[in-house]
């Protein structure tokens, strides 16, 4: 079925180029509206699947419409990706704050858009295939059939043998809101923006899915659960949904085996003209996890300040880099080479972070 998309913007160029550019990429099912209360109004009328939103519009702008979209139960479940010429971090945060799934500037890259919603739409699907598997559990036990297809589908969110302990029911629902101590892994593509600003989109989506085929293994092989993808990034749990032994070993041995692999793929990708590189943020904390949206949207999601930081030290981190926090350093005391960094001050971190460069592994 062909997904439905809004795109609510007061400009009519806008409105216009947004319409072209999904009619390329295939979304042919696209409606307009020129201002908040047309979109609202939009909203209650058919199902859409997905809205591309504008911040700054008369009568009722963006912010009141994401306000009104995630007070009502019927639409509330309907992702939402902001794309705004208001380039300020309050504004960002304000829309995260209030249920936007994603935030692009204007003028903004067509080729990151295009992943950003395909990914949205992705997200969603999949989501939406796991809570009905979750739901369903006896049914699925007698249809052997139905059963086989959905697992196949719930492995791409969780890894294959996690996916078949959640359907025989010998694990916990990772759905279930829950808190565990889990380490977080966020992985940056370094020069993939300036890669998307000037090849062709197709040479863009090839590099894309070599990326994610080849890290989406070492995910695997280390037992982590992927939590999303963003582009040329993605944030790895691990000790979260099923518990696992020695998590920050884990996530260690997994960055230094994505960055050389990386390493290996960048000299091919040098040969076409692209500079990339990996960086890799690691951080250990509570967090409370589980299902994360309503009846019909369902995300597996962490809230706590430990994602925050590993994508903080993610950002800070040059090309070919490994940063933990001192605290995930010294869980695998003698395990690794590593140099300390110093204290470093990161955005919406009050205090300075005790850092290390993880260099590799100890002989």
């Amino acid at each position: 079925m062909t997904p439905a998309l809004l795109v609510v913007d007061d400009s009519e160029d806008n409105r216009y180029t947004l319409t072209r550019l999904l009619g390329r990429e295939g979304y042919t099912d696209v409606t307009t509206a020129d201002d908040g209360q047309q979109a609202m109004a939009r909203l209650r009328e058919r199902r859409f699947d997905l809205v591309l939103l504008d911040i700054m519009m008369p009568e009722m702008n963006g912010y009141e419409v994401l306000e009104a979209v995630r007070a009502d139960a019927l639409l509330r479940h309907i992702p939402i990706i902001v794309i705004s010429a208001v380039d300020q971090t309050d504004s960002v945060v304000r829309c995260v704050q209030l249920g936007a799934d994603d935030y692009l500037t204007k003028p903004f890259n067509s080729v990151l858009l295009r992943a950003r919603i395909a990914a949205s739409l992705d997200r969603k699907q999949l989501h939406d295939e796991l809570a009905e598997l979750n739901r369903t559990l006896k049914q699925r036990v007698q249809d052997q059939v139905s059963q086989i297809e959905r697992l196949g589908r719930l492995r791409r969110v969780v890894s294959p043998h996690l996916a078949e302990l959640i359907v025989a029911g010998e694990t916990d629902n990772p759905l279930e809101t829950h808190r565990r101590q889990i380490t977080v892994a966020a992985v940056d593509l370094l020069g993939f923006t300036a890669l998307a600003e000037t090849a062709e989109p197709e040479e863009v989506m090839s590099v894309l899915r070599e990326f994610h085929a080849e890290m989406g293994a070492l995910i695997l092989t280390h037992e982590g659960t992927l939590e999303r993808f963003t582009g040329d990034g993605m944030m790895v749990f691990f000790n979260d949904p099923a518990p696992v032994p020695n998590p920050a070993e884990r996530a260690i041995r997994m960055a230094l085996a994505m960055r050389d692999r990386v390493a290996v793929l960048a000299t091919r990708w040098a040969k076409l003209g692209y500079t990339l590189a990996l960086r890799v943020g690691i951080a250990h904390g509570y967090a409370t996890l589980g299902a994360i949206g309503f009846e019909g949207r369902w995300d597996y999601g962490a809230v706590g300040t430990v994602t925050g930081l590993a994508a903080r030290l993610c950002a800070e981190a040059e090309g070919g880099q490994v940063l933990v926090t001192s605290r995930v350093a010294n869980a695998v005391e003698g395990l690794i080479e590593q140099r300390d960094v110093g204290a470093l001050a990161l955005r919406d971190f009050l205090k300075p972070v005790p850092t290390v460069h993880v260099l590799g592994l100890r002989a």
